[in-house]
Parts: C-alpha cells; sequence; structure tokens
C-alpha cells in the first residue's frame, strides 16, 4: 500500500536552459529511486512511503545546488494517509487522461 504521492516542482537559481540540464539530474535521481513516479510538464509526482518521500524531497534540493545552481526554490505537495486505504496511486489519478 502507498501511503504517500508528493508532487515537487524545483526551480533552481541558474539563467537560461541550464535550468534543464539541473532539473534533468533531479529527474535522474528520482528514477534512479526505484519508486512509481510521472513526470509532467511543471512537477514530478512520487509515490511510496512518507519518511522515504521526504528524504528524497531534501535530496532534491541538494542536487540542484550540487549540479551549481547557488540557490533552489521548491514547490512541494504531500498527500498522506497512513491509514489502511493509503492513497490514491498516479496511475488511479491520470490514466485515464492520457492517451496510450
Amino acid at each position: 500500500m502507498v501511503n504517500c504521492s508528493v508532487a515537487i516542482q524545483v526551480l533552481p537559481d541558474v539563467r537560461g536552459e541550464e535550468i534543464i540540464r539541473v532539473v534533468d539530474e533531479v529527474i535522474d535521481y528520482i528514477k534512479n529511486t526505484g519508486l512509481s513516479y510521472y513526470v509532467g510538464p511543471f512537477e514530478t509526482t512520487i509515490e511510496g512511503d512518507f519518511d522515504q518521500l521526504m528524504e528524497i524531497i531534501k535530496a532534491c534540493q541538494i542536487i540542484c545546488i550540487k549540479a551549481g545552481a547557488p540557490s533552489v526554490m521548491s514547490y512541494v505537495k504531500i498527500s498522506y494517509n497512513p491509514g489502511e486505504e493509503g492513497v490514491w496511486t498516479i496511475e488511479k489519478k491520470v490514466a485515464k487522461h492520457h492517451q496510450v
């Protein structure tokens, strides 16, 4: 059961297309976590365990700095339900809206 879903948008303080390189590093990190994720045009949604996702959010900030951004601003949305129901999966929320 998935007990948490987060959406994160990182905004590294870099100029021009350099932002794409830095954000791509963050997305590569998220891909390598092994968790279910969905990359959208403005944010990336990840689902899993609450504590693990909080660590991932923290790591995303550090990745931006290590990639050369002097600072980073992030917008994070969290859906958390530690009960037996958990949270709805990414698939349940958006599958019907995407072309196959």
